[in-house]
Formats: C-alpha cells, structure tokens, sequence
C-alpha cells in the first residue's frame, strides 16, 4: 500500500504557493509516496501540482479531486498532460463531479445527470490523456481532438466514485477511485469488489483504491475524536458522503483514524489488507505538533505498508 498525504490542511487560512512547496518537498525528504491536493476555492490544484513537479524529484503528485464540471474534458485532458510532462510523468489526474450546492447553487450549472455526465467526460478524456485522437458524438459533448504535449507518457485518471454507478463507470473507463468518508467494512464489503468486477469485465488491470482518512496520531483520542467531529460534521449533510456513512453505520468523527501508534499501526494494516493500494492521510491539527508527528509515524510506516 502507497503511502500519501493530503497537502494544504495543516493550516488553518490556504496556503500560498510556497507554502505548498516547502509542504510536499518535506513529506518527500519523509519518504512519502504521493502528495494530493484538492481544488478548493483557492489555489488551481493542477496548476500547483505543475509547479510541483519542477521543484521535487520523485513523489508523486496528484489532484483530489478537481471537478469535471467547470472544466471542458479537451481543456482538463491538456492541463493534465502539460502537469504530466512538468512532472517527468508522475502526475495522476484525481477527478470528481463535486456536489449539487456547488455545481447547480453555485455555479450555475445541471447537475441533472451526473452518472451520465461522468461516462461520458471519461469516454472523451481518456483518449486524450492516452495521447490517442478522440471521435465522440454524445448528448453533453461533441469532440474530435487530439493532444500533443511532448516529454507526457499517459496520465493516471482516479475518479471520486462513491455510489455503485460510479464505481461501475470508474472501472470499465478510469484507472481506479479515490474515496472520502467511506469506511473500512464499506471499502471491504461495496467499494472494492464492486470496482474490481467492473474492472474486470472491461478486461482492465485492477484498479488503484485511494482511500483518505482523516489521521490523528495522539494520546488524547476521545478529547480529539470530539474537536474532529466538529469540524466534519458537514459531510453529514452532502448526499454522496451521507449514503456511504449510513452504509458504514457510522459519523465523520468516528470513521476517523486516531490513536496512538499500535491503534494506527493496526488500522493501516487492515486497509492495506482489504484492497486499498493508496493511504491518503488528512492529518488534522487539532493539536499543537499533531500534523507533524502524524507525519513522521506514517513515514516510519512505509516500508510495513510497502512489505
């Protein structure tokens, strides 16, 4: 199991671009696999991820996730690819549809469809990325492109699929997914199997399963389980995070990682045990030196996660 983090939440105001710098190059010096970034209402993740990928030399580097709605599948197939190349070709494209308050309430944009929206931004973007030529003639897009940006082998495309439709789109047209407020039985029982089926009938390798934890390493676990379950108890109210907790029976703040080292050790091992490939942390700082010495205990765990 990789071993990644997800940059830009160990402060409490965003990052500035050389905040983000000095982030990833020390989670490099650390060992660490991957570094993720979200897009947010702030700094352009892939954007950030190019930049990133001049200033270190071998952590990986990936979105998640960027939205596909605001962003046409030829303008993201070209962003991703020009990131790619910056990068000498360790950048994976993480994408997600976002949610309905900030596509349709925000944005302005249908959010009617979203299944059909994702099939077919993938039916074109994947292509793209490949480097192929794309000849697609669908009900949201209509393309014939091709991309050409030298020095990018193909992009790694992880999509945010939470419910069994995404999961099956995911599988026949992605690489894999990458999950939020999902828990470990739901990852075990739904997420991977039914990921996994879908690769495989489209005679596909398995999938890349990222699954982000909010991770706490501390001594105070009840004291800081209370202050998390604060700060996540929005996503009791997005739908697609809703449906994935009702089906774990659980809340953000439980589903959170938190314990000393033997708690953490124990439940790193299990989701490297049930399918998931990629570890992405989202250390909190709930406490003073939290994030750092989470940090430091998931970088003395790589070579247990990699074993």
């Amino acid at each position: 199991m990789k071993l990644g983090f997800m940059c830009g939440t160990a402060n409490k105001e965003p990052n500035s671009i050389d905040q983000f710098i000095d982030e990833v190059k020390a989670a490099e010096a650390l060992g660490f696999d991957q570094a993720w970034m979200a897009q947010v209402f702030s700094t352009d993740a892939i954007t950030m991820m190019s930049i990133l990928g001049r200033e270190t030399d071998t952590i990986r580097l990936g979105t998640a996730v960027t939205p596909t709605y605001p962003r046409h599948p030829t303008t993201m197939a070209i962003q991703a690819l020009t990131a790619n190349a910056a990068s000498k070709g360790r950048f994976d494209l993480g994408l997600g549809l976002s949610h309905k308050i900030v596509i349709e309430d925000m944005y302005g944009l249908s959010y009617a469809k979203p299944a059909k929206h994702m099939k077919e931004y993938l039916e074109v973007l994947m292509p793209l990325v490949r480097g192929e030529a794309c000849s697609f003639q669908g009900d949201e897009y209509q393309v014939n492109a091709r991309m050409n940006v030298p020095d990018s082998p193909p992009v790694t495309v992880i999509v945010a699929a939470l419910g069994p439709k995404m999961l099956d789109i995911s599988g026949k047209l992605a690489d894999g997914t990458t999950t939020w407020m999902t828990g470990p039985r739901t990852l075990e029982e739904f997420t991977i199997p039914r990921i996994n089926k879908a690769a495989a009938e489209a005679g596909k390798a398995s999938p890349r399963i990222v699954a982000s934890f909010p991770i706490v390493l501390t001594q105070h676990v009840e004291e800081t389980r209370e202050k998390l379950a604060k700060r996540t108890k929005v996503y009791n109210d997005i739908p697609s995070y809703s449906r994935m907790l009702e089906r774990e029976e659980s809340s953000p703040g439980e589903i959170a990682m938190i314990g000393n080292e033997a708690s953490l050790r124990k439940q790193l091992q299990q989701l490297k045990s049930i399918g998931v490939t990629d570890f992405n942390a989202f250390c909190f700082p709930v406490e003073e030196g939290a994030v750092e010495r989470t940090m430091a205990f998931l970088a003395s765990e790589k070579s247990a996660m990699h074993a």
